[in-house]
């Protein structure tokens, strides 16, 4: 049995187990049903940052619970609802108001962001009101780095120019 379960990770000793599994053995109860494991913090802030459509209908229902259980985190879910509506939406204008709303009643985290938007709240509002998009330039780039990543070391400007005239 310890076998068993040292190939799933366990680190323990094979009397722990022993000691464990004896009064159980005794009773012919079975083993009490494994505690579930709680999501991790990136799992959550996955599901905060995943349309809710996209997010798994178990994954939705923890989700809810977790947010039953701490208001923080309800709110900071709308606030992050709400700034995605904008940014999906091309809703600019409606940055200062989110802005103040997340100044009065936001965690001090998100409040942070805010702040960090307000240092250029013009090129914010005007990236989150504007069609226009720096989208191919960056993939450009993107293409044009991972190129040079690749033949570091390997070769000189004159490959890495052919191999990005010739991607082109």
């Amino acid at each position: 049995m310890t076998q068993e379960i040292t190939q799933l990770g366990y680190r323990g000793s094979d009397k722990t187990v022993r000691r464990y599994l004896h009064p159980l053995r005794a009773s012919g109860l079975p083993a009490p049903p494994p505690i579930p494991t709680p999501p991790t913090v990136r799992q959550v802030t996955g599901w905060l940052t995943r349309r809710p459509e996209d997010v798994a209908e178990a994954d939705a229902l923890t989700l809810k619970q977790i947010t039953a259980r701490c208001p923080a985190l309800e709110s900071t879910q709308e606030f992050v609802r709400d700034f995605a509506k904008m940014l999906n939406q091309l809703a600019g204008q409606q940055v200062p108001e989110w802005l103040d709303r997340v100044d009065r009643d936001g965690e001090l985290e998100l409040r942070s962001f805010a702040d960090s938007l307000c240092r250029d709240l013009a090129a914010v509002t005007a990236g989150l009101t504007l069609p226009h998009s720096s989208g191919a330039v960056e993939g450009n780039v993107n293409r044009i780095k991972t190129i040079k990543r690749q033949i570091y070391g390997r070769a000189g400007f004159d490959l890495l120019r052919r191999r990005i005239l010739l991607t082109a």
